[in-house]
Parts: C-alpha cells; structure tokens; sequence
C-alpha cells in the first residue's frame, strides 16, 4: 500500500492524520500496551510484532494494526525502520 492509499483508509476508518515515526536499527521495546488503537503503514526498513506469542514481520508498504490495550513487543530490522502511525482514542 502507498502513503496516499493508507491516509485515504485513515480517513475512512475515522482515524487522524498520521504521523512519522522513525525507530533505530536492531533496537526493541519489550511488552507494553497502549491506551488507544494503532494503525500503521511501514515506510522504510522493517518492523517484528509479537502479540499473543506469534511473531510477524512487517516490510515497506505492509500495514500493521493493534487494538485498545493489546499487549506486544517490537524488534527493529538492521535498518531500524519509519513508519506512519495513527491512534485512535
């Protein structure tokens, strides 16, 4: 999916505009959760989410979403990663 695309699918879903996010290489963020819903679109590099023990990775243009409070972990691909995020409360 393109930017363009993703931000249209945003708009339909009743998400905001999205912003950017830019991780480092090989980093990580052990579980955590986050008191609002998530959509992303990966723009550069590459993203592994964890959640409920199944691990999965995301490459540019792969969109990746988590739920109100859904528990995961990150790793960050050896090129880190950017990608463009939406939350909604």
């Amino acid at each position: 999916m393109n930017i363009a695309q993703f931000i249209s699918m945003l708009h339909q879903d009743g998400y905001p505009e999205p912003l950017e996010v830019k991780r480092e290489p090989l980093g990580q963020l052990g579980d955590h959760t986050h008191p609002f819903e998530v959509k992303a679109l990966v723009i550069e590099g590459s993203i592994e989410l964890v959640v409920n023990g199944i691990r999965k990775q995301y490459l540019s243009g792969d969109i990746f979403h988590l739920g109100f409070e859904e528990l995961h972990s990150e790793l960050y691909g050896p090129q880190g990663v950017r990608y463009l995020v939406s939350r909604k409360e």
